[in-house]
């Protein structure tokens, strides 16, 4: 727990009727989120009010900024997103508790997803039950780009069916396509915590990053892609597609029979989105041996726990590009928008 210069604690100092907040009126880029004062929430039932110490940006967070494809307006608001304030990846220190409320205490800190988002601000309302607490050894930085990626990536190969072999087993073979981003970082690195051979498709400036995170082999994605010979077909246990571009049937080649592809993403029209794809994967795998499973990540408190304890113990490195002050956090948005962040863009929020 921090002690500030008028020697109180964060769990101690009084909490604000206000407080600083990047917030959006309308759907749109980056360059519509300002920062405004708004009122601190109060907890409702269920819930915590949390003094955020760091905010890790998602794909996600853009594209609830955007609105886009329109498909996620019914789940975020029609008109504008019903929660104003982006980042869904929260670390911080609880500061007041909602009615029931016994697991956590004022003074814990913890991790987690934000549902809606609302992390781009010095406090946010989060349910109780979505939240982990942050080991102490771990910094709340390196804690906070790991819930939705880090959580994604895991339950992509459990999907995928990439779990530890016993040790009679032969070694899976699992290809990453998309392996430099925030998902990716992590795939690459669980996969090869379980014993996996992680091939993996990326940048060529992020080939050696790829390769320290444990793949034994890297291909330039300009160069190579699902169909060129490199890859070949039938090789691969499971292939983790992060991109979302290659054709389904291309994709479902590369795997050998009882092998599984699984769809983290897809692009698509600007109205549906992904739907379309994730329709032609499930008819594509009606009665097939090698299926494509679209991944429907939800958060899982349990696995955020076990993340949280990999990356204190050392075995998982969070991938950070950069790290942002909150008062650029504008900035940071627009370059998680861009599309070409290596791993994770976390904001730091004021001290």
């Amino acid at each position: 727990m921090t002690i500030h210069e008028d020697g109180t604690t964060d769990a101690a100092a009084a909490i604000p009727g206000a407080m600083a907040a990047w917030r959006q009126r309308r759907y749109g880029g980056a360059d519509g989120v300002v920062l405004e004062t708004v009122d601190v929430p109060a907890p409702g039932r269920g819930e915590v009010l949390l003094r955020l110490r760091a905010t890790g940006l998602n794909n996600g967070d853009i594209r609830v900024m955007r609105g886009e494809p329109l498909l996620v307006r019914l789940a975020f608001g029609l008109r504008r997103p019903r929660q104003a304030v982006r980042g869904m990846d929260a670390a911080a220190t609880v500061v007041a508790l909602g009615e029931g409320v016994t697991a956590l205490a004022v003074g814990d800190e913890v991790v987690g997803e934000l549902p809606a988002g609302g992390g781009l601000a010095h406090y946010a309302l989060a349910p109780a039950g979505r939240l982990a607490r942050r080991p102490a050894e771990l910094d709340a930085v390196i804690a906070a780009a790991l819930p939705v990626a880090g959580g994604t990536a895991w339950q992509a190969l459990e999907l995928g069916g990439v779990i530890r072999p016993a040790a009679d087993a032969s070694t899976q073979r699992v290809l990453v396509i998309g392996a430099s981003g925030g998902v990716g970082t992590f795939a690459v690195q669980l996969a090869a915590a379980r014993g996996a051979e992680v091939w993996a498709l990326c940048g060529d400036r992020n080939r050696a990053l790829v390769e320290g995170l444990g793949a034994s082999r890297t291909f330039d994605y300009r160069t190579v892609q699902p169909g060129s010979a490199e890859l070949g077909e039938g090789r691969f246990d499971a292939v983790v597609d992060i991109a979302g571009t290659a054709p389904l049937r291309t994709l479902r080649r590369l795997v050998r029979q009882g092998g599984r592809v699984v769809l983290v993403s897809g692009e698509g029209g600007r109205v549906w989105g992904p739907i379309g794809r994730i329709a032609a994967a499930s008819v594509l795998s009606i009665g097939s041996k090698r299926p494509l499973r679209p991944l429907a990540a939800v958060a899982k408190p349990d696995v955020l726990a076990q993340l949280l304890a990999l990356a204190a113990a050392g075995s998982l490195r969070p991938v950070i590009e950069a790290r942002v002050p909150f008062a650029d956090a504008g900035t940071a948005l627009a370059r998680v928008a861009d599309g070409h962040v290596t791993g994770k863009v976390v904001v730091i929020a004021r001290a």
